[in-house]
């Protein structure tokens, strides 16, 4: 699957003052980590940039552009900010992102069909942001519709369904890996992208994080999910990514799948993986303390 890092954002107060002073040595440290743990892309999550939006993300990507040679994702709202950092990227980049609303459709479509870059599109619109299947579907199809309109083909288009912290709504991850198993027909060409920390966000204490980022994973990964924005510097995912924990797929499969486990035979690490499946697939309530039950 394809690897975005999600280091550089201006979340992070580190980031977010190393871009406000201009001191490039903390980007550069999380680029070239990110990269060393084997990133396709890295997310510059630069936020809508209502300051000096063109000097500052073309001071962003210079900055990396210098220590790295994997491309960037460009994620950003601000179309002028975008369009700046368009120009300069010496790899072709993804624009990240769009969504199915008609100003998004109106700015920043045109770039992508412009400078002939990938684009990732969020299943909301003006009117609606649907948590089911069938509706993020009747999305995409009306998007693609305006995409191809513009010369943008289907394999330019990576699909972002928006997938919400289970703590805040635990029904709709069975929704989501259900318009997943449906993508292809729906979108033939065309590639899905998630955010897969978003998953343990929002209040998942932090040692449980990586149990959900993982476990999903492997189950998006065997229905065939193109791309994930992550912590690529969890090591484990890591591995996973590189087809080195086979036994571990196998067992979260066979969890998915409901079958015969012998809990017994079971390392507590393994067990807690059983565990967070049934959470994730919401055979089991959600609480911060699932693993105990």
């Amino acid at each position: 699957m394809i690897l975005i890092g999600e280091g550089i954002h201006v979340i992070s107060k580190e980031i977010n003052h190393a871009i406000q002073t201009r001191n490039p040595e903390p980007i550069q440290k999380l680029a070239r980590l990110q990269e060393e743990a084997g990133a396709d892309y890295l997310d510059l999550n630069l936020g809508p940039l209502s300051k000096n939006p063109v000097e500052t993300i073309q001071w962003v990507i210079g900055a990396v552009q210098e220590v790295v040679n994997i491309p960037v994702s460009l994620d950003t709202p601000n179309p002028l900010a975008m369009e700046a950092g368009l120009q300069i990227c010496k790899n072709p980049p993804l624009i990240n992102s769009a969504n199915c609303g008609q100003a998004s459709k109106e700015t920043i479509f045109p770039l992508a069909q412009k400078y002939s870059a990938d684009l990732i599109v969020l299943t909301y619109s003006d009117d609606e942001m649907p948590t089911d299947a069938d509706g993020r579907a009747a999305l995409v199809i009306d998007m693609l519709e305006y995409a191809n309109n513009l010369d943008i083909p289907n394999e330019k288009i990576w699909v972002d369904a928006v997938l919400m912290p289970i703590c805040f709504n635990q029904p709709q991850v069975q929704a989501y890996l259900e318009f997943v198993k449906m993508f292809e027909d729906v979108a033939p060409g065309a590639r899905t992208i998630t955010g897969l920390s978003n998953i343990s966000s929002c209040g998942v204490p932090v040692e449980l994080r990586g149990l959900l980022n993982r476990a999903l994973y492997v189950i998006l990964n065997r229905y065939g999910h193109s791309a994930l924005i992550a912590d690529v510097l969890d090591q484990d995912l890591m591995r996973l990514n590189r087809g080195e924990l086979p036994e571990l797929v196998e067992l979260i499969h066979k969890a998915e799948d409901g079958e015969d486990i012998d809990y017994q035979a079971l390392s507590k690490l393994e067990l807690d993986y059983v565990k967070t499946v049934d959470v994730l697939l919401g055979r089991k309530m959600y609480s911060h303390s699932w693993l105990e039950a």
